[in-house]
């Protein structure tokens, strides 16, 4: 329901979005990419495209592949609204550990592998706690200790610190990367706290 309602609010946003993104980058105006959800079942995740069609090979430096538009819809979180589709869909919730790439699930450590316990969110524990300014160890440390305590009032805290940290523009990128590093391994986490 409230996805729903966030969505039918955002309607007239994600139209201006759209027309900014078509008139500036071209088409397609979403990105969609396989993400792993629920048990690691992947689902089909679309957020609203940033990158610049001149640089989108693989090779280029992120620095060069987002466009001027992409970098101000990634750093006010825009580019996530229609996420809110995937919440409708029953494959996200409005909080849960970030999807990430399908090619990190053969590298996650069998603790890791607890993120997918829970499904997927727009926004997380981690995301109100350093967002893409932590590092994988962190990050990994977050999600689990969000699927071990979660309930209807941490979920109600982390949205409207996420509205806080989207405001401030806090935590968009770690310090000499544009996005996130790539996860290049199994990140042993012990019994770390937040």
């Amino acid at each position: 329901m409230v996805a729903s309602f966030c969505l039918i609010l955002a309607i007239p946003l994600m139209l201006v979005i759209a027309v900014c993104v078509r008139a500036t980058m071209g088409s397609p105006i979403l990105f969609r990419q396989l993400r792993p959800g629920l048990r690691g079942q992947p689902f089909v995740l679309y957020k609203f495209r940033s990158m610049s069609p001149a640089y989108e090979s693989e090779s280029c430096a992120d620095e060069h592949r987002i466009s001027r538009l992409g970098g101000f819809l990634r750093s006010s979180s825009l580019d996530e609204l229609p996420e809110l589709w995937n919440v409708l869909r029953g494959e996200m919730s409005l909080v849960g550990p970030r999807p990430l790439l399908m090619h990190y699930l053969h590298r996650y450590s069998p603790e890791q592998q607890r993120r997918h316990e829970v499904l997927p969110g727009i926004t997380g524990w981690a995301q109100v706690n350093g967002r893409n300014a932590i590092d994988w160890e962190e990050r990994f440390a977050l999600d689990l200790w969000y699927v071990d305590h979660q309930s209807l009032w941490l979920d109600l805290k982390i949205l409207c610190l996420t509205l806080l940290r989207v405001l401030r523009r806090d935590g968009i990128n770690r310090s000499g990367h544009v996005t996130t590093p790539e996860f290049m391994g199994q990140v042993e986490n012990g019994n770390s706290q937040p």
